[in-house]
C-alpha cells in the first residue's frame, strides 16, 4: 500500500533534533519514519485522554448541586424569558 506524503517544513529544538538523528542513526531507518511513528502516537495518546478524575468529580457535584438552577434556566430559554428576581433561582 502506498502512502501519499506531503511536505512540511519543521523546527525543533537542537536537542530534541539531536536525539531524534540519535535515534534515527541508531535504528537504520528514515527520519521521516521515526516522524510519523511519533506524530501517530501523540495523535493516539490525545484520542485516549480523558478528565482528572477530581475534575469529573467536581463537575458531578457542582451539576447535583445546580440541578434546580438548571432546571429553571431551561424553562426560561424555553419561554424565552427570565424571571425578574433573583431568588426564584435560590434553592437550597
Amino acid at each position: 500500500m502506498c502512502v501519499r506524503r506531503v511536505k512540511y517544513s519543521r523546527q525543533a529544538a537542537r536537542e530534541l533534533l539531536s536525539a531524534m538523528r540519535g535515534i534515527v542513526r541508531g535504528e537504520g531507518r528514515q527520519f521521516q519514519a521515526v516522524a510519523e511513528e511519533a506524530m501517530a502516537a501523540y495523535i493516539a495518546k490525545r484520542k485516549r485522554e480523558s478528565p482528572r478524575p477530581v475534575a469529573v468529580a467536581h463537575f458531578r457535584a457542582s451539576a447535583a448541586r445546580n440541578r434546580r438552577l438548571m432546571e429553571l434556566l431551561a424553562q426560561c430559554v424555553s419561554i424565552s424569558r427570565i424571571p425578574a428576581r433573583r431568588s426564584q433561582f435560590m434553592t437550597r
